[in-house]
């Protein structure tokens, strides 16, 4: 596996590939983010990775200096599991050498949603470093967890308003076997934390249940997933029914018909803000 920290060395290792596959990332590698490599593996070649913190995906009273960064133990992962050709880990001078002043702004109904709301800005950050990556990478397909399902959806529909040949997959969430998503904030969880987090899950399966059950009292059913979560000591930012096709609010009559739906959820645990989702 080559490493390389500029644009052009990148370029360069690059040069005449057409069928890219690529994984971006900001480190602290886990588990899911392997399982994303191999199945970039299963679907292009070579194989793509990038480490890099992004600032303008965080608010000012956001975790950015304390995100871990953890680039020679993830170095060290990617070298044992083989799969990666070229991992492309810039330094924020690399990647932004003046303000990026030019950002990609999504639509305010899909961007300023759920995790939009509560952070303003993130997919304003999310979507400008995506692009740029793809600008340096040019992958034919990029592979995106289900875990950030709103961020997957904004990407992909991003992908085809500019017509970038860029395929995105989706990758099913990769969860602990006590059902938490992994994610690399888990290590911030306390030891009584971490016993706690898998309610979330728990939470979101017992809003499938109902759904799958025929309850169609969206108010009611979100109110007492809040209500489990708050009880146990969360601090809930939302608990929500959207439709998978683009996230509105569903009807109870599309509830009824058996629309695709996902439920979304986020919440802090202590210091950690942690965040899932179930399709329904």
């Amino acid at each position: 596996m080559k490493v390389v920290r500029s644009i052009e060395e990148l370029r360069d290792q690059l040069r005449g590939q057409n069928r890219i596959a690529f994984v971006p990332t900001m480190g602290n590698l886990h588990a899911a983010h392997l399982s994303l490599m191999q199945m970039a593996h299963q679907h292009g070649d070579p194989v793509v990775a990038s480490i890099f913190v992004n600032r303008l995906q965080f608010g000012p009273n956001e975790d950015f200096d304390k995100y871990p960064r953890t680039l020679q133990e993830d170095i060290d992962k990617l070298q044992r599991q083989n799969t990666v050709y070229v991992l492309f880990a810039p330094t924020e001078a690399e990647m932004y050498p003046e303000p990026q002043s030019y950002r990609v702004n999504p639509p305010h109904d899909l961007g300023d949603i759920l995790e939009g709301e509560f952070r303003p800005g993130f997919f304003v950050g999310v979507t400008t470093v995506v692009l740029k990556l793809f600008s340096c990478v040019q992958p034919r397909v990029a592979v995106f967890g289900k875990k950030d399902y709103q961020q997957l959806m904004i990407v992909r529909n991003m992908c085809r308003q500019f017509a970038l040949p860029t395929e995105i997959v989706a990758h099913e969430t990769v969860r602990e076997p006590d059902g938490l998503a992994m994610s690399s904030r888990n290590r911030f969880l306390s030891e009584a934390e971490r016993k706690e987090a898998p309610r979330l899950f728990r939470v979101l399966n017992e809003v499938r249940d109902r759904l799958r059950a025929g309850d169609t009292d969206l108010p009611a059913i979100e109110h007492d997933a809040q209500r489990e979560l708050a009880a146990a000591g969360w601090k809930v930012d939302y608990v929500s029914v959207r439709r998978q096709m683009d996230l509105k609010a569903p009807g109870a009559e599309q509830v009824a018909a058996g629309q695709a739906l996902a439920v979304l959820a986020a919440a802090k645990l202590g210091a950690t803000r942690l965040i899932d989702n179930l399709e329904v």
